[in-house]
């Protein structure tokens, strides 16, 4: 009886994973879809914003890496930790 107890809450907690796991990813995807959106690039793909990169000046080019920067950032590693990115 202790083993199936156990194995219900693990189980359990390992839905809960997975669904913040597939939360995580459904967001990311929104943001990808929104920069795709923004900046007008039609084939989504990597290889769009590729292109779309190389056709944009410094400037732009810098707003876009922060918006990346933003959303894409680890929390593991802060500047005020030992760890630095």
């Amino acid at each position: 009886m202790k083993n199936s107890a156990l194995k219900g809450s693990l189980g359990a907690l390992a839905v809960v994973g997975v669904a913040f796991i597939a939360k995580k990813a459904i967001q990311r995807k929104k943001f990808i879809k929104g920069i795709f959106e923004e900046y007008g690039i039609k084939e989504k793909s990597p290889f769009g914003l590729a292109d779309k990169i190389r056709e944009m000046n410094d400037e732009q080019y810098q707003e876009l890496k922060g918006k990346f920067k933003k959303e894409f950032h680890s929390r593991c590693c802060r500047k005020d930790n030992t760890w630095e990115a």
